[in-house]
C-alpha cells in the first residue's frame, strides 16, 4: 500500500476529535465511542438554507456542493454485487485523547483482568507502545475503526475489528490493513454519498396515452448533468472526488402488453440528452425513445418505470487518471393511463 503523505499541516494543539466537533448538525455514523462499544461517533453537517452542503463523519469530510438535491434525489444502486465499505480505519485519537478514552475502562474494570492488562501492556508499558505515545504528540495519530452511516447492522461493519494502531505523520497504515483509509477508500465512501435526481419521463401525449399510439418519452437534460462527491481526511492531506454521469435510460412499460422505442428499452444518451420531445408534425414518425402500448390500462393505470444508468468514476490525490468504479442506477415510478382509442388528432 502507497504511503498516505500529509500535504497539509494541521496544528498540534487542535485536537482530532475538536475538529470533528466543530461542525454543528445532528446525524449519525460508526466508530467506537466514549463508552468502548461500536457505533458512537456522530456525524454533522453544514447547509446553506437549501440542502446539505457538507458533511463530517469522524475523520472524513464530504463536499456536497456538486452533489443532486432535492426531495426526488436518491443514492445509485451498484450494477454489481459491490457496495460501498461498510466500514474503515482512520485517525481517532491523539495520545492524550486515547488515554483520556481507554483509563476509564480499564479502570471500571468491566472488561476482566486479563484483558485490563494486556492492554495496558500494549498501550502503557512498551509491549509495544509506551505511555499512549505521548512522546510523538503531533507527530501521528492513533487510528480506528469507523463505521459508515447507515451500514451500521452490516455484517461487513464487523470486518474492521483490529485493534487500535499508531501511524505516523506521512507513513502508510500497516500493509495487512486493507480497510484504512486511503484516496480509493475515500473514493469508494463518496459513492455511498452520491445523489442522482429522479428519473421521471416527459411523455408526449403527456396524462393520458391511447392504445396502439406511440408515446414519445424524454428526459429534461438540465436535470441530467453530472454530479460529484468529494471526501477528503483534512488531518491527511488526502482526498478523491467520485462523479456520476448519465449513460442511458431504461423504459419498462409495467405491462407486457407493450412495446418500446428502441426494442431493448434502453434509451443512450447521445449529445447530452436522451430522446426526442414530441413536435407538431411528428406523429407519423416512430420516437427514438419511447412505448406503444397495446390494451388498455381499463380503470386504473400502468406503473411505468425509468431508470437511469450511471458511469462512476474518480480522481485523487496522486490520482489524475479517472478510474472506474461500478455503474450505478436509479429508478422511479409512474402512472400512464391508456384508453382504448385506436386514433387519434393531434
Amino acid at each position: 500500500m502507497p504511503a498516505v503523505k500529509q500535504t497539509a499541516k494541521v496544528a498540534t494543539t487542535v485536537s482530532l476529535m475538536a475538529m470533528v466537533a466543530l461542525t454543528p448538525g445532528a446525524a449519525y455514523a460508526g466508530g467506537r465511542g466514549d463508552d468502548g462499544n461500536v457505533g458512537q461517533t456522530k456525524q454533522h453537517g453544514n447547509s446553506d438554507g437549501q440542502g446539505t452542503l457538507s458533511a463530517t463523519a469522524g475523520a472524513v469530510v464530504f463536499d456536497l456542493s456538486k452533489n443532486g438535491s432535492g426531495g426526488s434525489a436518491g443514492p445509485v444502486t451498484s450494477t454489481t454485487t459491490w457496495t460501498p465499505p461498510a466500514c474503515y480505519y482512520a485517525p481517532k485519537y491523539t495520545p492524550d485523547q486515547l488515554k483520556k478514552y481507554l483509563e476509564p475502562i480499564w479502570g471500571a474494570e468491566s472488561t476482566g483482568y486479563q484483558w485490563d492488562a494486556e492492554q495496558r501492556a500494549k498501550y502503557v508499558d512498551g509491549h509495544p507502545y509506551k505511555d499512549f505515545n505521548k512522546d510523538k504528540a503531533g507527530k501521528g495519530y492513533w487510528w480506528d475503526s469507523y463505521v459508515t452511516k447507515g451500514r451500521e447492522g452490516d455484517p461487513g461493519a464487523l470486518d474492521c475489528d483490529k485493534p487500535i494502531f499508531w501511524v505516523d505523520e506521512g507513513q502508510a497504515p500497516p500493509a495487512d490493513v486493507r480497510e484504512a483509509i486511503t484516496p480509493e477508500m475515500l473514493a469508494k465512501l463518496a459513492y455511498a454519498e452520491i445523489r442522482v435526481p429522479s428519473t421521471k419521463v416527459e411523455l408526449a401525449p403527456a396524462g393520458t396515452t391511447k392504445v396502439n399510439l406511440p408515446t414519445w418519452a424524454w428526459l429534461d437534460t438540465a436535470k441530467f448533468k453530472p454530479v460529484s462527491v468529494t471526501a477528503s481526511v483534512p488531518l491527511l492531506g488526502v482526498s478523491a472526488t467520485t462523479t456520476a454521469e448519465p449513460v442511458s435510460l431504461r423504459i419498462e412499460p409495467g405491462t407486457g402488453d407493450a412495446v418500446t422505442y428502441p426494442a431493448s428499452g434502453v434509451c443512450e444518451f447521445d449529445s447530452g440528452h436522451i430522446g426526442e420531445a414530441y413536435a407538431k408534425g411528428k406523429s407519423d414518425e416512430t420516437p427514438p425513445c419511447g412505448v406503444e402500448y397495446l390494451r388498455s390500462s381499463g380503470d386504473g393505470s400502468f406503473k411505468l418505470r425509468a431508470t437511469i444508468t450511471w458511469k462512476i468514476h474518480w480522481t485523487g490525490t496522486g490520482v489524475t487518471d479517472a478510474r472506474d468504479l461500478p455503474e450505478g442506477t436509479f429508478g422511479a415510478t409512474q402512472d400512464v393511463v391508456v384508453q382504448e382509442i385506436q386514433s387519434v388528432n393531434r
